[in-house]
Parts: structure tokens; C-alpha cells; sequence
């Protein structure tokens, strides 16, 4: 059973950033420019799946940094409770963390960094695990970022895909690092070149503040869109946004 079956015009993955424990939001990925916005990441993720959300996109943003699973007792505790199907990333650098959280019961773990750093890796996970291996492409200035955003590869964009989609990824999160937390909009010439481009299927990150970038995301192809900051300031209606997307028969 594929755990991500769409019904949707494009799915919404509510955005949890656990920090130190608590629910943050990072300005175009800076560490030094975070917001608290709740000590009680459990609660915000049944807020979500009561106002209809069926996806939770939760990074470790202190394992992206260090590399291990740092928050993953909380996480367990969500992926539990919540009601929510979870997609995890941040740190998952090795088999020992990408099999605790699939043993957790998170239904899809994201590679990051060790998708540039360690490709073999990669290819062992997607030859092992299929579909529930993704890929996050986080972009700052055309290359891919690593290690929680804080260093730059040189890998550009297009030549990453190129490598992802022979490795038989089928999920890519890609988020345009400028656009992220700034509530400017969405870069959807990228999403647009993306999904014309290469077969998988990507999710987009960065910059979603109104119901209107939403639609503009949903017309360019992509799978899904992540919605942080947004619904955090309630510039985005997360309820409205979920009935919003729901394929009319």
C-alpha cells in the first residue's frame, strides 16, 4: 500500500519545524532568524488534522544540523497520535536513522544532504524502500544546500534531478530557499520547469502565503505544496485551503 494516494487536486502537507523541542519557522533557512510559535508540537499537529489536513511534513531541524535523530521521541508521539500521515526529514544520513523512523511508522522519509553527499546511500534506500524514500532539493541561487541549509553544494538544480530521477527517486520536496518564510509568493516558473521537465513527482516549499499561490502551485503540475508560515500567521485558512483542493467529481 502506497501511503500517499492522491485525492486531491494537489495535496497540502502542513509544515511542523521542530527545534529545541518546539515549533519553529526559520526566515529562508537562517538559524539565526527564528519564530517560536508553540512549545507543544503534538497539539499543533491534531490542530491540523482537525481542520481536515490528512499530510504532516515535519523536519528535525537539529538533526539536519548534527545529522541524527535529536527530536525523534516527539516525533513518535505525532506520528502515534496525531491521525496525520507523516513525511519526515532532517539528518536521516545513515540506515540506522531512515529504518528507526520507518519502524515508527512515518510513511515517507526525506534524504536530504546524503542525497549529494553519499548517492550510493540513496540508491540502496530507493532499491530497499521504493516510494517511501524522497528527496529534498533545497535551492538557494540555482545549487542545492545541504547540512540544514547551512552549506551550498556546487550541484545545480537541473543536474541533480537528472541524477534523482535515473536513481528511481519518485518524490522530490523542493524548496526555493529565497522564497522561504518571506510570504513573498511562490517561484512557479521553477515548479512549472520541473514537472515539464522529469516524471517525478515534486512537492513545493517556499513562499506559499495566499490562497492565490496555492492555485498558481496546483496549475503548474506539482504534487503537493507545504504550507509553513503561512498558517502560522493565518494568512492562509488551513481548513479553507484543504476543502479548497478537494477534486469535485
Amino acid at each position: 500500500m502506497f501511503y500517499f494516494e492522491r485525492g486531491s487536486l494537489m495535496d497540502l502537507y502542513p509544515a511542523i519545524d521542530l527545534s529545541g523541542g518546539k515549533v519553529v519557522r526559520l526566515l529562508r533557512g537562517d538559524y539565526s532568524k527564528m519564530t517560536v510559535y508553540s512549545d507543544a508540537p503534538f497539539d499543533v499537529a491534531r490542530t491540523f488534522k482537525n481542520s481536515g489536513a490528512e499530510f504532516l511534513h515535519l523536519v528535525d531541524l537539529d538533526g539536519a544540523k548534527t545529522g541524527s535523530t535529536v527530536n525523534i521521541d516527539i516525533i513518535s508521539h505525532i506520528v502515534s497520535g496525531s491521525g496525520l500521515k507523516v513525511e519526515v526529514g532532517g539528518g536521516i544520513r545513515n540506515f540506522e536513522s531512515l529504518e528507526r523512523y520507518l519502524g515508527l511508522g512515518v510513511a515517507r522519509v526525506i534524504i536530504g544532504t546524503a542525497a549529494v553527499k553519499d548517492p550510493e546511500f540513496l540508491e540502496e534506500a530507493v532499491r530497499r524502500f521504493g516510494a517511501r524514500i524522497a528527496v529534498a532539493a533545497d535551492l538557494r541561487d540555482g545549487l542545492v544546500a545541504t547540512h540544514g541549509w547551512t552549506q551550498t553544494s556546487p550541484l545545480g538544480c537541473d543536474d541533480f534531478c537528472k541524477k534523482l530521477e535515473r536513481t528511481g527517486v519518485k518524490t522530490v520536496i523542493c524548496t526555493d530557499i529565497a522564497k522561504d518564510g518571506a510570504m513573498k509568493g511562490v517561484n512557479t516558473e521553477l515548479y512549472e520547469k520541473l514537472t515539464q521537465n522529469y516524471s517525478m513527482d515534486f512537492i513545493a516549499s517556499g513562499g506559499v502565503s495566499t490562497m492565490y499561490d496555492l492555485i498558481r502551485l496546483s496549475e503548474t503540475g506539482v504534487s503537493g505544496a507545504i504550507l509553513g508560515k503561512s498558517i502560522y500567521t493565518g494568512s492562509i485558512d488551513l481548513a479553507n485551503a484543504v476543502a479548497m483542493m478537494k477534486k469535485t467529481d
